[in-house]
């Protein structure tokens, strides 16, 4: 892809998530964690745009010379709820394919994002970034995200 084309951003629609996954593999091969990915196709694509969805997105595509969308980046965002804050959007991931990178496609994802948190009037955004992705903590410093090293991860599977 070259420069004559124009990025977009979008809402995601049901018909975007196999080149949504496609992204979160990418993304998981960047965060040296490709095995991680085991959601399928079916579960992401209900859980997303079936009667209960539990997370929306935002899209950045452009358009090639015969008229398809080519994703390029997306946002992931849900809805949490803090005891001390309210309600909270939670970016879960932001990716810009490497090859679009440089571009302010990220740029136009993060301002969608902060649109959107002002309208549904939610008290704040917050995600977590990995302590050597540097370009993203410099990205995330630009809009006055305070990071906070105090607080370690937990999960469980069950």
């Amino acid at each position: 892809m070259t420069d004559q084309f124009k990025a977009q951003i979008r809402k995601a629609k049901s018909s975007d998530c196999a080149s949504m996954l496609v992204l979160i593999r990418e993304l998981a091969n960047f965060e040296q964690a490709p095995e991680e990915v085991t959601v399928s196709l079916d579960h992401f694509k209900e859980s997303g745009f079936g009667e209960k969805p539990v997370w929306w997105a935002f899209v950045a595509f452009v358009t090639d010379e015969v008229g398809k969308e080519i994703l390029i980046g997306f946002a992931l965002y849900y809805i949490r709820y803090s005891t001390w804050k309210g309600q909270r959007m939670y970016l879960e991931d932001i990716f810009v394919t490497e090859e679009w990178r440089g571009r302010n496609i990220g740029t136009m994802l993060m301002s969608a994002l902060i649109v959107e948190a002002k309208q549904m009037q939610l008290k704040g955004m917050s995600w977590q970034v990995l302590n050597w992705n540097e370009p993203a903590i410099q990205f995330y410093k630009k809009y006055g995200a305070s990071l906070d090293d105090g607080w370690i991860n937990v999960s469980i599977n069950v």
